[in-house]
């Protein structure tokens, strides 16, 4: 496997850095999950539980190994740096200022391992302001703007299910970023510290709302092409109470739609002011509630108008598309039996990606790899 070289020491929590973490374990990197010895990754203890660990942490931990070690003593802050010496990548969500109190900062490492490289996913980042704030999800999102547009015209701001600051901000940068530096690292032979702000990360991914910013043309929630002013782009419900969404943005598109509504006089106002906008979706949204979900889908089975059901979670995981992509996967477990997981979104032809082993037990390799080192007998 493509990453089955590198050894990655794992010291985050929760959702960012796990999830960082596994998309190099499930590249074959040796991912060693350091874990405090009272509590371990928070994470085990979310709802609902599979065994002693949550349904979340076995989907975010698995093909990783444990170890439990108290940073906070000297002996075992003498394990981590001896670990360190092995180590490709050090992965770290700690506010800035804590491994530095601890003596296992960036400086600090790479006098004893100079090609090391230290990743450390924060709020904020390194640097600024807002560095020692504390955060979550929502806070950075809040932040950044996104989402004070995000929401119907008139409604308060709405929260996205999935967190968008953690993993599009936090963990594909953090993976990037590590990527990028292995990379140069074959070049240069030295490593380099990863400054992952999940802040930037929101910002970085606002490129079609910022650039009208910029140009002094004001944003605003439930009014704009992509975030529910128009009616080409749109959330209806149905007769049954689902909702069915256009994405019909293009004009081929809307004419598909238009006629299968028998609205054909509304092809040519697919970009008309927003006073009309308001009018078609009213009118629009009429018709769509004259009908069952499962009779609109099948109006639009053959049809290329970027038209589809709003599924549950629970309809989406028997997907076709998602079975053909893998993305639902069984794996083994020795407690647990046959156990659902979330699929390798990167497929790579040459050397893909594979699910191995479950999520580990909370310390479960520690006497293993403190042998590997030599710092047990």
């Amino acid at each position: 496997m493509v990453l089955q070289s590198i050894r990655v020491l794992d010291l985050t929590r929760l959702l960012p850095g796990p999830y960082c973490t596994l998309m190099l374990a499930d590249f074959g990197a040796e991912v060693i999950k350091v874990e405090d010895s009272v509590t371990g990754d928070y994470l085990r203890g979310f709802e609902p539980k599979l065994d002693a660990d949550s349904a979340v942490f076995h989907s975010l931990n698995r093909n990783k190994k444990s170890i439990c070690l108290d940073l906070k003593t000297e002996k075992e802050r003498g394990y981590f740096l001896k670990l360190a010496e092995t180590a490709d990548v050090v992965i770290e969500s700690f506010r800035p200022g804590v491994m530095k109190r601890l003596g296992l900062d960036y400086e600090t490492l790479k006098q004893i391992n100079p090609r090391l490289i230290y990743c450390a996913i924060t709020g904020y980042g390194q640097t600024g302001p807002y560095k020692d704030k504390p955060g979550h999800d929502i806070n950075y999102l809040s932040y950044a703007g996104l989402l004070h547009v995000m929401g119907e015209k008139n409604r308060k701001p709405v929260i996205p299910a999935a967190q968008i600051a953690d993993i599009g901000g936090g963990a594909y940068p953090a993976i990037a970023g590590i990527l990028l530096a292995l990379l140069e690292r074959e070049k240069t032979g030295k490593g380099q510290l990863v400054d992952v702000s999940m802040l930037d990360g929101v910002v970085s991914w606002m490129h079609m709302l910022l650039p009208s910013v910029f140009a002094e043309r004001e944003v605003t929630r439930g009014e704009e092409l992509l975030n529910g002013g128009f009616a080409c782009y749109q959330v209806y419900e149905t007769k049954d109470n689902r909702f069915l969404t256009m994405g019909g943005i293009e004009r081929k598109f809307w004419k598909v739609f238009c006629k299968a509504i028998e609205r054909q006089d509304l092809i040519d106002c697919l970009d008309a002011p927003m006073e009309k906008q308001e009018q078609m979706k009213q009118e629009i949204q009429a018709i769509i509630a004259a009908k069952t979900l499962d009779e609109w889908v099948d109006i639009f089975s053959e049809k290329e108008a970027c038209v589809t059901p709003v599924k549950t979670l629970e309809e989406a995981m028997e997907d076709p598309q998602l079975a053909a992509r893998e993305m639902i996967q069984t794996i083994s477990h020795p407690g647990l039996g046959n156990m659902k997981q979330i699929g390798i979104p990167i497929k790579l032809s040459e050397c893909p990606g594979k699910t191995i082993l479950p999520a580990p037990k909370c310390g479960e390799h520690t006497e293993l790899i403190l042998r590997e080192i030599g710092v047990l007998n």
